[in-house]
């Protein structure tokens, strides 16, 4: 049998797990229990409905303190014909929430009675008076908490089904109950195998790879409702993970196997579903997550639950395949076992900002940062790579390209499942242009102010492009023209015509090449790119720093044809620096804080002006004010001027304004 079944569309793959867990009377409530009614029981679910053994309150209560009456004693009082009541039979004092005597039905606030003593003069002694003066009559029930006004004995207070919030817990204590009965949280294994993992916190060496996965999955369970039990890794041995997964499913109502199920040599999560039970599905038309395996694995004689499987999910290597696998087809599940809905993030309508390609057969799950810009919700795609941890962290959102579709084009409306409040989206300025650290302290230093910084990284002629079209507030741009050597100016006339900027300097700043520590090649300038010994790495095309580049290529009559690596590309300077500190390069050229932050050495060619761009009528506006008092703040230009190799003396300049 091949290695992948074949690859199922989603709604197929989930609908053969959800086959088997009925034929195994799974697809329900697993257990119930009942627990105590305090704070532990937040979140839980209810199993069946909660009615009212009491009313609340189970009295006529007063609202207010001040003085019970019977309404109609008061009737006729004004402010020039007061009525006088005498307490005792006519008037008693009450407290907020005190029962009312049996023969009233109104209370008269305290500050709105005159207390008299026997002479019938005013008395300090406001709630022990011998009489009150009323000057306002009160109608019937005016005042009061009639019995039953907020729970009637006998009347529904919560459904089954209902995941348990505070207010709940103080209504259910209303109505009289003192304990709850609530679906059992579904226990979960998750197990990590395989041989290159090391623990969180090791020393690492080459080849080693952290493992936390297992720490996100088990936090996504814990989220669901679930709980969730780490195991150690396990290396790549058939056996031993046989032995731990047959251990797991003894005690857990799921298993998560986190290992590779590509076609690898020490591939082992297929087989080991086919020797403890059935293997349902390796392989799904989706991406990120198209390894993914589901079966269903025996418990064995010894275990004391009267299922005689459990679901098994065989769940991808790759940290975005892994979280979203656990999203697709273990949220319904934890769901169902806990009787409640499956959690529905709210959808919204975007723009896409560019072109998206995709494969035909695939749902192509792709996360995005949203913002609105003008009259218009954009949705920017993020880095598509399953092992980008950080793209999940940095996502408003998950855009759905579906299976059948090839692409879609930017400009083009897309359905984003939202991470993020609407709230939330409409403080964020959105940035799309050139890749600078400093918008990494900017975003830091924003959160101070109530407005939050989402970037993406398309060069500085992407940025310029991105304003034209809506999609941006500001772009982040150092193009120079090599025709006068001026930055930004000659761009923004040729990319966005007709439209009103406002140019402000963000840094001067240092650029060069970075090289490994101790720079072993010996490059000192870009004639030693020359070198066919010399692996560079670029800058993606409409990048200030590659249009930098090819300036100072041209001057000195370098071909591009003669750099090994020109063609290779990377998105940010940190991707420069990561490149050659990795060994895939021996040099690139980027700024000198990045070569800082990866110990690198740094071997300076050129001074430039990094400039942010703005539309007039985004400038103008009270999004982007937190941003230009930044500018100005002594702590912000503190912060950039540590890094290495940035100028922050024309910071907050003009440069241009329409």
């Amino acid at each position: 049998m091949s290695v992948y079944l074949h690859d199922i569309p989603l709604s197929q793959a989930q609908a053969r797990l959800r086959e088997a867990l009925q034929e195994a009377d799974l697809w329900r409530v697993l257990n119930v229990e009942e627990i105590p009614l305090d704070e532990n029981a937040l979140g839980r679910v209810t199993t069946e409905p909660i009615w009212a053994e009491i009313s609340s309150p189970h009295y006529h209560a007063s609202a207010m303190d001040g003085f019970a009456v019977r309404a109609v004693a008061t009737n006729g009082a004004m402010p020039s014909a007061p009525v006088t009541l005498y307490t005792g039979p006519e008037a008693q004092y009450v407290d907020t929430g005190d029962p009312l005597p049996e023969w009233a039905n109104a209370v008269i606030p305290i500050e709105n009675v005159e207390s008299l003593d026997e002479h019938d003069q005013i008395t300090t002694e406001i709630r022990k008076p011998k009489s009150i003066r009323v000057r306002a009559a009160v109608t019937p029930w005016s005042h009061v908490r009639p019995l039953g006004e907020d729970i009637v004995a006998t009347q529904l207070v919560l459904p089954a089904g209902h995941v348990l919030r505070p207010a709940d817990l103080g209504a259910i204590a209303a109505s009289g109950h003192q304990t709850i009965r609530v679906a059992c949280k579904p226990k979960v294994a998750i197990l990590p195998t395989g041989t290159e993992l090391v623990p969180i916190g090791s020393k690492l060496k080459s080849g080693d790879i952290l493992e936390y996965n297992s720490l996100v999955l088990a936090s996504q369970i814990k989220q669901m409702g679930g709980n969730p039990t780490r195991y150690p890794i396990t290396k790549d041995d058939f056996d031993l993970i046989c032995q731990r997964v047959a251990e797991a499913a003894q005690t857990h109502d799921l298993v998560l196997l986190n290992a590779g199920s590509s076609a690898g040599a020490e591939d082992f999560s297929s087989r080991v579903v086919e020797k403890l039970g059935t293997l349902l599905v390796h392989g799904v038309a989706v991406r990120p997550g198209h390894p993914v395996i589901l079966g269903m694995v025996d418990r064995g004689v010894t275990s004391q639950s009267p299922a005689r499987q459990i679901p098994i999910v065989g769940v991808p290597g790759y940290p975005v395949s892994a979280a979203l696998t656990i999203d697709i087809f273990v949220e319904s599940l934890i769901a169902r076992w806990l009787g409640r809905r499956p959690l529905e993030l709210p959808l919204e309508t975007a723009t896409l900002t560019r072109k998206l390609v995709s494969p035909a057969g695939d749902d192509d799950f792709v996360r995005v940062v949203v913002g609105k810009v003008g009259d218009k919700l954009l949705a920017a795609p993020l880095s598509r790579g399953a092992g980008v941890i950080t793209s999940l962290v940095q996502a408003d959102g998950l855009a759905l390209v579906p299976s059948g579709t090839q692409g879609m084009e930017a400009g083009e409306k897309i359905q984003v499942r939202m991470y993020r409040n609407r709230s939330e989206i409409d403080k964020t300025i959105l940035a799309i242009g050139s890749h600078d650290l400093t918008l990494d302290l900017i975003a830091q230093f924003l959160a101070e102010h109530d407005r939050r910084l989402a970037s993406a990284n398309v060069g500085s002629q992407g940025g310029l492009v991105a304003l034209r079209r809506g999609e941006a507030h500001i772009a982040g741009s150092h193009l120079l023209d090599p025709q006068d050597g001026t930055y930004n100016i000659s761009y923004i006339r040729q990319y966005m015509p007709g439209i009103p900027v406002k140019v402000v300097a963000l840094v001067g700043r240092d650029q060069g090449l970075i090289v490994k520590k101790g720079n072993p090649k010996g490059i000192k300038s870009l004639k030693d790119l020359t070198n066919p010994e010399i692996q560079f790495v670029n800058r993606q095309r409409g990048a200030g720093t590659r249009v930098l580049l090819d300036y100072h290529l041209n001057l000195m009559s370098i071909s591009k044809d003669s750099i090994a690596g020109y063609n290779q590309e990377e998105y940010t300077h940190l991707g420069i620096a990561s490149a050659v500190a990795s060994g895939r390069a021996d040099c690139g050229l980027g700024v000198a804080a990045a070569a800082q932050a990866l110990d690198l050495e740094f071997i300076s060619l050129f001074q430039e002006r990094y400039d942010l761009v703005i539309p007039k009528q985004f400038a103008d506006g009270e999004l982007l004010t937190p941003l230009f008092d930044l500018l100005m703040d002594a702590r912000f230009r503190e912060a950039v001027s540590k890094l290495k190799g940035y100028d922050v003396s024309v910071m907050g300049t003009l440069i241009l304004e329409d």
